[in-house]
């Protein structure tokens, strides 16, 4: 499935704030992730560069998670500076996340995952010294559990009357974009973003739409949970069911109300691929030394599905937001 909007280059939002960008650069650990440049597949595409932003390594993680929990885990702890418990419900890396921040900072956690997720990945959080609470239901129902569990919840899905933590988990995404800007001696014709409940597609949105820029901006879902494609479709939110996919992260079946008025606005396209789809890109981008994991690879594979629409390319960049598992 695809869907365009021509008029989403001229819509603008107010500028992200700052402040994150100051304190992930302080943190021990951090540095920029690679922006690597692609020739090989450029050629295929007909693209004059294709760069991948390669964030199987960030801050310790294999993903890019860690930059928006971390600074949400810093503005909650600024609030509740006492023995708390942070709570969230997750796909994999983003309660990775939240479970490292919250050992680093002497709290605890409580994770909250879908049946879905491979028994690794919850591994990885108990490893964080979390609670994993394991859930026999979707995405959407954990973060219901986690919503409704003790202690301070950390999400990256914004809903009615639960809007400021999600913002943060967004500004805190946004070093990513700007590591782009200081990495490139351009702007970018087309970013590419793989999409869960639209919280990192938010952060870049807001990077470009806040600013006058030239640059369009597609988001790629697996087919068996398009929830933003279809909600762009139908003009208002929608809830899909959802299967089982080896893009465990983005296996959403509801976007973030938070970040659905940007990615009405602001989104020029969106498509879905499959799982051979992803798993090829995987392999070519593996072949070219970029280890995604499948999450980090489907915005090739929805380049791929898209190329045509677009005309010509000079510079696209991919946002490979994790790690091969």
């Amino acid at each position: 499935m695809k869907f365009s909007r021509p008029e989403a280059r001229s819509w603008r939002c107010p500028p992200a704030p700052t402040g994150a960008r100051d304190f992930h650069a302080g943190l021990p650990g951090y540095a920029p992730t690679p922006l690597t440049e692609l020739p090989a597949l450029a050629a295929e595409l007909g693209i004059g560069h294709l760069f991948v932003k390669d964030e199987s390594s960030r801050l310790g993680l294999p993903a890019f998670k860690a930059l928006g929990a971390s600074w949400a885990v810093h503005r909650v702890l600024e609030r509740h500076p006492g023995q708390v418990t942070l709570t969230t419900a997750t796909d994999g890396n983003h309660g990775r996340a939240v479970a490292r921040m919250a050992r680093l900072r002497g709290r605890l956690a409580h994770v909250f995952v879908p049946h879905t997720v491979p028994e690794p990945a919850i591994e990885a959080i108990r490893a964080e010294n979390a609670q994993v609470t394991v859930v026999e239901g979707t995405y959407d129902d954990a973060v219901a559990a986690a919503a409704e569990a003790d202690g301070i919840l950390v999400q990256d899905m914004g809903r009615p009357g639960y809007e400021e933590v999600p913002g943060w988990i967004v500004e805190g995404y946004g070093t990513l974009c700007h590591e782009v800007d200081e990495q490139l001696d351009r702007e970018p014709d087309l970013v590419v973003v793989p999409v869960g409940v639209g919280s990192f597609a938010q952060a870049v949105i807001t990077h470009y739409r806040g600013r006058e820029s030239r640059t369009r901006l597609l988001a790629v879902e697996p087919d068996s949970a398009a929830c933003v494609l279809e909600s762009l479709k139908a003009g208002e939110l929608r809830t899909v069911p959802t299967g089982d996919t080896i893009m465990a992260g983005l296996n959403c079946g509801t976007p973030s109300t938070t970040s659905w008025p940007y990615l009405y606005n602001g989104l020029d396209a969106a498509v879905t691929i499959s799982e051979a789809e992803c798993a090829k890109a995987m392999q070519d981008l593996h072949a070219q030394n970029v280890h995604s994991g499948p999450c980090g690879a489907a915005p090739l594979a929805g380049l791929r599905a898209m190329r045509d629409e677009f005309g010509h390319l000079d510079t696209v960049v991919l946002i490979s937001t994790e790690g091969r598992p």
